[in-house]
């Protein structure tokens, strides 16, 4: 391997009962894949949790792949595997939103007998990840990537409110999870409840003065960055990938909602 060659960063979440046994059988084979993956062993593919993904992104994974049982062959009644398969496709409908590429998130079922298939599947996943290239190279930077995740990070217990009341698939079937999650009207539904919610979110956290105490709703006429320089609406769109009549639109949105003040209305109601 050259020097200047591209190593990916993967994580991998793997079953104790089913994926990680064939990981280890696949060991055993002495079958070989690229050493690129970094093993979690969970004691089920449903309890690897969204925030353990959006963080393995965050602190420089470039791929992660999780791996449970085949459906309908989970350990525990709960059959969690059906869990990790809602929040994976969740996920993944959110990254591409963050303008990152969902294929960097991977999940697989692999049994304990099935040493050849973990094998086949590491080699692939390597070298999607490979051919992606390092996070951040996807168009935005790492950087960026960041700062978008880790709003999103701060939207985990409200997703997950959505999930159970809204995205909860009541058939325990594989086939019908995903044609839901392909559907027109959870389409729609992720537009009204994840992605505005998501951009009103980027939003805040990009015009929030760093000067004022965390609790303190900002002005709109008084949009900074991050780094507390001056920009104007136009810019702000660019950064939020918006057009500037979807930014207007999302800070009427939030003054309608009380989350930000216009300072004009800020003083007559103080009478200042």
């Amino acid at each position: 391997m050259s020097q200047g060659r591209f190593k990916p960063k993967l994580i991998g979440f793997m079953c104790n009962w089913c994926c990680y046994a064939g990981a280890d059988l696949c060991g055993v084979s002495r079958l070989q894949y690229p050493p690129y993956i970094r093993i979690i062993r969970v004691m089920c593919s449903g309890r690897v949790d969204m925030t353990f993904i959006i963080k393995s992104f965050i602190y420089g994974a470039d791929g992660v792949f999780i791996g449970g049982c085949w459906p309908a062959d989970c350990h525990y009644v709960t059959e969690g595997n059906y869990d990790a398969l809602t929040m994976t496709l969740i996920l993944k409908k959110i990254l591409a939103f963050l303008d990152i590429n969902p294929d960097r998130l991977r999940l697989e079922w692999v049994s304990a007998s099935e040493g050849n298939r973990f094998q086949e599947i590491m080699i692939d996943f390597s070298n999607t990840i490979m051919k992606l290239g390092p996070l951040g190279g996807d168009g935005i930077g790492q950087e960026e990537i960041k700062f978008k995740l880790g709003v999103l990070l701060k939207l985990v217990p409200y997703i997950r409110l959505v999930e159970r009341e809204k995205f909860r698939v009541e058939s325990r079937s594989e086939t019908d999870i995903v044609a839901f999650f392909n559907s027109q009207q959870t389409e729609r539904l992720f537009k009204e409840l994840i992605y505005e919610k998501l951009i009103l979110s980027l939003l805040l956290e990009e015009i929030r003065d760093p000067g004022l105490p965390q609790d303190e709703r900002p002005f709109v006429s008084r949009i900074e960055t991050r780094e507390g320089k001056r920009v104007d609406r136009s810019r702000l769109a660019e950064r939020l990938g918006l057009s500037p009549s979807e930014v207007s639109n999302y800070l009427n949105l939030a003054m309608r909602l009380g989350l930000i003040l216009h300072e004009e209305l800020f003083r007559a109601r103080d009478g200042r």
